[in-house]
């Protein structure tokens, strides 16, 4: 059966933020040819109250055809972002509607918030004692309404197994594609990527927030040095070979780079050869050493402490796990 994701439209929503849930699951198809529903998401979109109109902070308002009796059905629930929560946002504290709502989600449901659905979660204790962001903008007040909350204002995204919070806007994307690959693997994470035209991965601990993330125009890129590092990260990749891509000095290039991506250009390098090892791990029967030179980690020893570092298991838990959750699929 499908994975049940329901997504809770509240008045003031942003309407970008209400789509990628429905864009990025409902693209989710299964890869293998035999599949008799391809399909591995079942998205639908629910309000407070009986069906009928939400507002959003654009011109337009929205028809919801559920109301709040869906959340029952969800196997996990996403709250995006809303200008308008009222008493959640300034006191800290439910709605009777939001609390009746959230009394039909039952226990173990996956809970994923978007921006500032974070503090939806938040007024409701799901994140007490537990770490979470929401937009950059709002972390401080965040954490002064919620003292209990863990808050991490600088990164994109938080896994914390049944709870899952983003920063803001396009790092909602990142969440929905990072729950993919979670639920499902790189493969199928990487074919909604492509689809949508977005980036298949960027790193939950990726800084949200890069002072100058569009270059000026009169400065060169380091795009070219990251599509040739793309093409190679099975052999060695020096930063002066990054730089002489684009012909800059080494810390010219290391201090674009840092301002284009968010990160050092090692850590982005690690970054993608965990993820090459992933798809790896997942799509073939490559041995652990085979894997470790084709990610260009070089040694199985390398790979397990890079693994390990990045996702908390090792190649071959990965591999096991990820399979093992395939065939229950």
């Amino acid at each position: 059966m499908r994975h049940r994701v329901v997504v809770l439209a509240l008045d003031g929503l942003l309407p970008f933020e209400l789509g990628i849930p429905q864009r990025i699951f409902g693209l989710a198809k299964s890869t293998d040819p035999g599949a008799p529903d391809p399909k591995l998401y079942d998205v639908a979109t629910c309000s407070v109250r009986p069906p009928g109109p939400v507002t959003t902070d654009a011109d337009f308002t929205i028809m919801v055809r559920l109301g709040p009796e869906a959340l029952a059905t969800a196997d996990t629930v996403v709250i995006p972002a809303s200008y308008e929560l009222g008493p959640v946002h300034d006191e800290g504290r439910l709605t009777d509607e939001l609390a009746a709502a959230f009394a039909y989600i039952r226990p173990g449901t996956r809970l994923v918030s978007i921006c500032t659905g974070s503090y939806v979660l938040a007024a409701a204790g799901r994140l007490d004692g537990r770490p979470a962001t929401t937009h950059w903008s709002s972390a401080d007040h965040f954490q002064q309404l919620f003292p209990r909350v863990l808050v991490d204002p600088d990164v994109l995204f938080i896994d914390d197994g049944d709870v899952l919070t983003s920063a803001g806007v396009a790092a909602g994307i990142d969440l929905c594609l990072h729950i993919v690959r979670r639920d499902h693997g790189t493969a199928v994470a990487n074919d909604v990527a492509r689809r949508t035209v977005v980036p298949p991965h960027r790193d939950g601990g990726q800084a949200q927030y890069i002072q100058r993330p569009v270059p000026e125009d009169r400065f060169a890129t380091t795009t070219g040095a990251r599509a040739w590092a793309l093409g190679r990260l099975d052999r060695p990749i020096l930063l002066r070979d990054m730089a002489q891509q684009e012909s800059m000095s080494v810390r010219t290039f290391t201090r674009r780079f840092r301002e284009e991506v968010g990160i050092s250009p090692g850590q982005w390098l690690t970054q993608q050869r965990v993820e090459r090892a992933r798809g790896l791990l997942e799509a073939t029967d490559l041995s652990v050493d085979q894997v470790a030179r084709g990610a260009g980690f070089g040694t199985p020893t390398s790979l397990r402490q890079h693994m390990q570092a990045a996702l908390g298991v090792s190649p071959t838990v990965y591999r096991r796990t990820f399979r093992a959750g395939a065939r229950g699929r």
